[in-house]
């Protein structure tokens, strides 16, 4: 197979997550190209690539994070502007897709907006997009354009391997993330030990049992796609707690941590670490938290961006683990 060069390579970044960015650039070896963005007078968003990407491979980076709806609206311009432009192909490199979580129609009149924020990418310009760690699967479903859906799992697996023959257990707050501890607990040799969650509200859980082989470990490492609120954490902890568990490792891949939660979970008693990636930029105060342990992805998706331009398979960026894992 030809490699490609990486000369017709473009790399853009909006305003969510510059820093992640930047590493990823770091990591594939190419420099971050320059964006410029402004707000007129009446509110409206004004972008510009700060060059030419006519016949170049676009990548622009973008987590929907806080103020969600203006980093998706900045995203749009600039894959737009990257389509007229004409640019060879346009990718939306999305770390952190929040509307995953609005998957399906809960109550009468209500919008699938997974499905429509997937539509109004497509139709902005992208050709693809590579994201990390959906709420839900089947959003993967929600898109007509290729989507690599890539796992965290990978970074993971090598912190917490400072655990294995311990007495720990791995935890999935719920049934829906329980495929993904599993396979990291396989992979760390560990117990597991699954939560039967039900949210009655954005704030307002339920855990109606534990089951697994590990739930009575003196450590649990409970693992979940994100954290926002904190009180799935807080349920699982008050449930794990109940039967002999003393310390708590709270770990996610999106660390999305609304109305500073991740200062409230690091002051309960038990939690030793609170881990994290960086597909949401923290603010400093969350940053400078001595439980906080931020793991870096910028080299998963710099490598499902390299491989991506170059056309080699994405395989292992999606599962990590072998079959039989």
């Amino acid at each position: 197979m030809t490699t490609r060069s990486l000369d017709d390579l473009s790399i853009f970044s909006g305003e969510s997550n510059p820093s992640l960015a930047q590493a990823i650039c770091a990591h594939i070896g190419v420099s971050l190209k320059t964006a410029h963005f402004k707000r007129f007078s009446n509110d409206n968003l004004w972008v510009q690539l700060g060059e030419s990407v006519r016949g170049r491979d676009v990548y622009i980076v973008q987590s929907l994070t806080e103020p969600v709806q203006d980093n998706l609206m900045q995203l749009l311009m600039m894959l737009n502007v990257a389509r007229v432009g004409d640019a060879r192909r346009v990718t939306a490199v999305i770390p952190y897709f929040s509307y995953a979580r609005s998957d399906k129609k809960d109550a009468p009149r209500v919008c699938i907006s997974a499905r429509l924020v997937a539509d109004l990418i497509q139709t902005a310009g992208a050709d693809r997009v590579i994201t990390m760690t959906l709420h839900s699967d089947q959003v993967h479903g929600f898109f007509s354009i290729p989507l690599d859906h890539l796992t965290s799992q990978s970074v993971f697996v090598e912190y917490f391997a400072k655990y294995t023959n311990t007495d720990t257990v791995i935890v999935s707050p719920d049934v829906g993330y329980a495929k993904h501890v599993v396979r990291l607990a396989r992979a760390l040799q560990l117990p597991v030990a699954i939560g039967s969650k039900v949210r009655l509200g954005d704030n307002d859980v339920r855990i109606d049992a534990l089951l697994g082989s590990g739930e009575k470990a003196r450590l649990a490492i409970v693992l979940d796609d994100e954290i926002a609120t904190g009180s799935s954490m807080v349920t699982v902890m008050n449930a794990l707690r109940a039967q002999g568990t003393e310390e708590f490792v709270l770990a996610c891949t999106h660390g999305v941590f609304t109305n500073q939660s991740a200062l409230r979970l690091a002051e309960l008693e038990g939690v030793q670490e609170i881990v994290t990636t960086d597909t949401v930029q923290h603010s400093e105060a969350i940053r400078q938290l001595p439980a906080l342990g931020e793991l870096s992805i910028a080299s998963v998706l710099g490598d499902g961006i390299l491989r991506n331009h170059q056309g080699q398979s994405m395989g292992s960026l999606f599962t990590f683990w072998p079959d039989e894992v």
